[in-house]
């Protein structure tokens, strides 16, 4: 054996001798343990070669070379290497040459890599121009993008009011007082310039339906509307109702209108009745002060009567005054309590049911 291999080993022993640790205790002599440390940095040197050459093979067979290294890199930046390379030779094999990195860019910046690419070839068959950055911009906003450059290509059909509000109808009323309920089909196309930062389709059905309400309202008579329904879709159309949103409106169509409740009649027939409510309670209130005034004029009679009775109390008291003082005589006595007797007896006549009023004694 050669002198540096015996070195070599002695000095293994020996460090293994100060460590406490035997080289019977494993089993195994230090130069396998070596050998396996070795083998397994190189099992995991040929995983991650073994991986990238798979998928650098697929992409050089495919016309789209992608360097190893690169998608070795992408392993270590935790970058999915098999959807970049995918989406990669998709877009090659369609005609559109997009780079590696602005691919990987846009994985790593939590995009949908492979509904982008389909996106732009979809919109590239369809002659509509939309760039790769666009496309990223739209994605990464949140919006579908392959949705979009879908329905950019086939319009679709948006219904008014939309079923997820739970209304039936648009309801408007005429000048006449008569409800109209309206529903309506909107044909929309995506507007790409416009996806980022446009109002989404409830702008769309929040619109249309004030535009129906609208010309409903504008209508003199409902019959109008009735006779011509065209007139809702070309005031709606003529408003610019899609301006600032992410939609070309291209048809408004209605699609039933149905006639409802008179609005106008019960309308009345509300403020009419609100009217008798206030007359009654005007009513109640005269008749609530007409009971207070006889009240009061009850009380008045009753002060008026006390006083009069205290007015007649003292009048036997002016007449002992008048007999002391000699101004009333006797015969003048008897002449006033024959009147008073007179009096009575006539008052007694005419009214045979009143109680006699009783008189101060003289």
């Amino acid at each position: 054996m050669h002198p540096i291999s015996l070195g070599f080993q002695s000095a293994l022993h020996a460090l293994a001798a100060e460590d406490g640790v035997a080289g019977a205790t494993s089993g195994l002599p230090w130069p396998l343990i070596i050998l396996g440390v070795v083998g397994l940095i190189l099992l995991i040197i040929f995983y991650f070669i073994f991986g990238a050459a798979s998928l650098w093979i697929r992409a050089y067979t495919s016309g789209t070379p992608v360097s190893i290294f690169a998608i070795v890199g992408m392993r270590f930046r935790q970058i999915n290497a098999l959807v970049i390379v995918t989406a990669r030779i998709t877009a090659r094999k369609a005609g559109l040459d997009i780079p590696t990195d602005d691919l990987e860019a846009h994985y790593m910046a939590g995009g949908h890599v492979m509904r982008v690419v389909t996106a732009l070839i979809a919109a590239n068959k369809a002659n509509i121009a939309l760039t790769f950055k666009q496309a990223c911009a739209m994605d990464l906003a949140g919006r579908d993008v392959l949705d979009a450059v879908q329905t950019s290509v086939n319009p679709k059909v948006i219904d008014v009011p939309a079923k997820e509000s739970g209304q039936q109808t648009i309801d408007g009323v005429a000048g006449n007082g008569i409800q109209l309920k309206v529903k309506a089909r909107v044909t929309v196309r995506t507007n790409l310039d416009r996806l980022v930062g446009g109002a989404t389709e409830m702008t769309i059905v929040a619109r249309v339906g004030q535009g129906i309400v609208t010309t409903i309202g504008a209508a003199k008579n409902h019959m109008e509307v009735l006779e011509n329904p065209k007139s809702i879709s070309k005031t709606v159309l003529e408003s610019g109702l899609d301006a600032g949103t992410a939609f070309e409106i291209l048809s408004i169509d209605i699609a039933d209108i149905l006639v409802g409740e008179n609005i106008g009649a019960r309308l009345d027939t509300d403020k009419a009745e609100a009217a008798k409510k206030v007359a009654q309670a005007e009513a109640e209130q005269r008749r609530a002060m007409a009971v207070a005034r006889e009240q009061e004029m009850v009380a008045l009679v009753a002060e008026n009567r006390a006083k009069v009775v205290l007015a007649e109390a003292e009048i036997p008291m002016a007449i002992a005054d008048a007999f002391r003082k000699g101004n009333l005589g006797i015969m003048d006595y008897y002449s006033l309590r024959n009147i008073q007797s007179d009096t009575d007896m006539r008052n007694a006549i005419a009214n045979p049911d009143q109680t006699k009023p009783d008189r101060p004694q003289n």
